[in-house]
């Protein structure tokens, strides 16, 4: 038997037939040579048969048409015979190489990555030799252990002998090989089979009671050579074909049963690929040192830049902030010492006009002078405050402006610039507040001449000392609250207000036909509002419908930002959250959100449908008339506020969807999915600002405990989002809650094992 790695030989070692020199010939031809050359035409016979084993089915090589021949066993003997195969009768050498150069060319080979003509069957010669001779019996005896030396009659004696012949198909890795398809079952068949022929020689070599000869047809062909008077001898073939090298092989001989035939050759190509994979090798690794330096050298160079550039705009920073501050301390205690000198004037003046001073005709015209004094006092103050209101603005601008030209050089787009920027619009928006307490102050001037008037025109009627009675005095008990609402920067208790005025008149005042009335009582209602104990009375009054109605007929930006911002407090309790989608709330805060632009005002719209996103009972609602789109839609505003308002609202929402999945209430994947949301959940997931980002990550957990979802937000890029939040989150229960989402999730965690990720 010839054994050996595919490509090592076998074949060459014993089937070459040497047409060319004989000295390369095969074993195949050298043994038939020697039997040849010791037998006897008369008295001797050989008979050869040529078989393949291919694909376990013993094939003949002589005549191809026998594709599937039966092995039989002799019960008695034990001999293994072919009854199928051609037996072909050989008397000189000349027949035998021809024999074998048929059975060559319908052996089934084919071409791999490891041999050109690789074997794919395993190639078998059967040589019968037969010798007939007259002689007594006794003449046997030695060899038989005979010990009686009789003399016997002479009878026709026949002694019979087999040689097997076998060239092994080569054991090959598919992985080298590139075996693919019915090559590849060819390589199953033939590891097979030689696995079997091991298993049989390791029990002989072990003497184990039973030889698993019946695992393989190779080695139930091969069963009689295994044992008694039958000699095994194993070639086995090492290195390159001497076939394809046009080399000669050595022979080795182990014992008597084993030989070795090593085909050695050097190939120049084999060490100069050797000697250029290793120069590639060094020079691979100079090239990683070398980027490694100037990768280093580059981080260093860029820290450096960027610490450079962080000092300039922290320099920057602390003097625009200083400057910042000063300026509006400086406005701040300008406008308290005008609004406390104000009040002072109109509280001097309502207790004059309460006390009965008005006694005879004579007094009248002092305190008509008197009036018109303070009617003068009070607009100089006013000119006053705009003097000081236009030289804060002209300062602020000018800050501005020198800002703007300071960081042009290094205009790159720096998140630290954008915080400035933020901080110069919330300077605005302080002066947007100082503008609107200006017009307060421009309307109680107003109020205070039409009274001045009303009770110059009432004295000259009727001579009486009240001539204040054609001015309401709940109206201007309201106005006086509402004046003292700021004191030392901190805002007076709302509470008296239903003392003093009454909630109902409050309320009445929301459909006043003066601008400024409106405002003023929105803003009360609104402050109201703020304080739970005071919701159910507004509610009941039928404050929340006002309200809306003002959100649904009033353009003005003030009333419909201070009114949104009273319907997002009483957002904040269950019962109202009903009665505002009953009386079409959502739609109207979705409107206005597609409407206003003013920050504040989106502020506020975002929060009230954030409070509505937080019930159960109107998920299916929100969804339908737009109050998701809309929560959406204003992010397109970029103001850190609104942003954290819609974030809020999303996380929310996810939270009452996966409550309801949990309890059997809601199946189906996401509604906020379905309305695009995963897009932008995901580019926030990791917001630079806190409360963003909180509620974002919580948004996620909530979405990806929704089993049907996990398809989606891994092809989203959610799953790295929730990843990071399991591994680096600052908050230890949102950590907790992402790893137990991770985890329960069948989908999540599928995809972790394919990508190597560990939660």
């Amino acid at each position: 038997m010839a054994y050996g790695q595919t490509g090592t030989g076998k074949t060459f070692t014993l089937g070459h037939l040497g047409d060319d020199d004989t000295a390369s010939r095969g074993i195949m031809a050298r043994a038939m040579e020697d039997v040849l050359a010791d037998i006897s035409p008369e008295t001797d016979s050989v008979s050869v048969s040529y078989l393949q084993l291919y694909m376990e089915a013993v094939q003949d090589l002589l005549v191809p048409a026998n594709d599937n021949i039966s092995i039989v066993e002799d019960p008695k003997t034990g001999d293994v015979s072919l009854p199928g195969a051609t037996v072909v009768q050989i008397r000189d050498q000349q027949s035998i190489v021809e024999l074998l150069r048929l059975g060559e060319a319908n052996r089934i080979a084919a071409n791999t990555k490891l041999n050109t003509e690789s074997s794919r069957s395993h190639a078998i010669l059967m040589v019968h030799v037969k010798r007939s001779f007259a002689g007594r019996e006794d003449a046997l005896s030695s060899e038989i252990d005979n010990a009686s030396h009789l003399v016997k009659p002479s009878k026709l004696i026949v002694r019979k002998s087999k040689l097997v012949l076998v060239d092994l198909a080569g054991s090959e890795r598919v992985h080298k090989s590139g075996s693919e398809g019915h090559m590849l079952e060819e390589a199953k068949s033939i590891n097979l089979s030689l696995s079997a022929l091991g298993k049989c020689i390791n029990a002989l070599a072990e003497n184990s009671p039973h030889v698993p000869i019946r695992d393989s047809k190779l080695t139930r062909l091969l069963k009689d050579s295994f044992g008694g008077t039958a000699r095994t001898s194993l070639i086995v073939t090492i290195g390159p074909s001497p076939r394809h090298r046009g080399e000669t092989s050595s022979t080795i001989l182990f014992g008597q049963r084993a030989m070795k035939v090593e085909n050695m050759l050097k190939i120049k190509e084999e060490f100069d690929y050797k000697s250029l994979s290793r120069k590639l090798e060094i020079q691979v690794d100079k090239l990683i040192a070398e980027n490694e330096r100037q990768q280093k050298a580059f981080d260093n160079e860029v820290e450096r830049i960027n610490q450079e550039a962080q000092n300039r705009i922290t320099e920057v920073e602390r003097n625009f902030a200083e400057a910042l501050e000063k300026e509006r301390l400086k406005c701040q205690m300008e406008y308290m010492e005008s609004v406390k000198e104000l009040e002072e004037k109109l509280v001097a003046n309502q207790r004059r006009h309460d006390c009965d001073g008005f006694i005879n005709g004579n007094c009248n015209g002092e305190e008509l002078g008197s009036v018109s004094e303070e009617v003068s006092e009070l607009r100089k103050l006013l000119q006053n405050e705009i003097q000081l209101r236009k030289a804060a603005e002209d300062e602020l601008n000018k800050l501005k402006s020198q800002f703007e030209q300071f960081m042009q050089p290094g205009a790159g787009g720096d998140t630290e610039i954008v915080r400035l920027h933020r901080i110069l619009e919330d300077e605005a928006y302080k002066k947007k507040s100082l503008e609107e307490e200006v017009a307060i102050l421009q309307s109680q001037l107003l109020q205070l001449t039409f009274e001045a008037g009303q009770a110059k025109e009432s004295l000259e009627r009727s001579g009486s000392a009240n001539g204040f009675n054609g001015v309401d005095p709940r109206m201007s008990q309201v106005r006086h609250l509402q004046f003292k609402e700021t004191v030392n920067g901190q805002k007076a208790p709302i509470a008296p207000l239903y003392e003093h005025v009454g909630l109902q008149k409050i309320l009445s005042l929301l459909e006043s036909e003066d601008a400024n009335v409106r405002i003023h009582a929105v803003k009360v209602v609104a402050n109201l509002a703020a304080e739970e104990a005071n919701q159910e009375k507004i509610v009941e009054s039928g404050g929340l419908t006002s309200l809306l109605m003002l959100l649904r007929s009033f353009e003005d930006e003030t009333i419909r930002r201070v009114a949104a911002g009273a319907i997002a407090n009483l957002a904040m309790n269950e019962a109202n959250q009903e009665l505002i989608m009953v009386q079409g709330g959502i739609s109207l805060l979705s409107m206005t959100a597609a409407d206003a632009e003013d920050p504040q005002t989106l502020r506020m719209v975002a929060g009230a449908i954030a409070n509505l996103c937080g019930n159960d009972k109107l998920q299916m609602k929100l969804r339908s008339e737009g109050g998701i789109r809309a929560l959406l839609g204003m992010e397109r505003c970029g103001h850190p506020d609104v942003l954290s308002q819609v974030a809020r609202g999303i996380a929310n929402f996810a939270k009452c969807e996966s409550r309801a999945s949990t309890q059997g209430l809601k199946s189906g994947r996401s509604l906020l999915i379905e309305d695009g949301a995963l897009p932008w959940i995901v580019q926030n997931a990791n917001n630079e600002a806190a409360p963003i980002r909180r509620h974002i990550e919580l948004a996620l957990c909530h979405l990806a405990q929704q089993e049907v979802n996990a398809k989606e937000m891994i092809s989203g890029g959610a799953l790295w989002e929730l990843v990071r939040i399991s591994r680096d989150c600052s908050r230890e229960d949102i950590r907790t809650l992402a790893r137990r989402t991770l985890n329960s999730s069948s989908t999540f965690r599928s995809e972790m094992r394919r990508l190597r990720i560990e939660c």
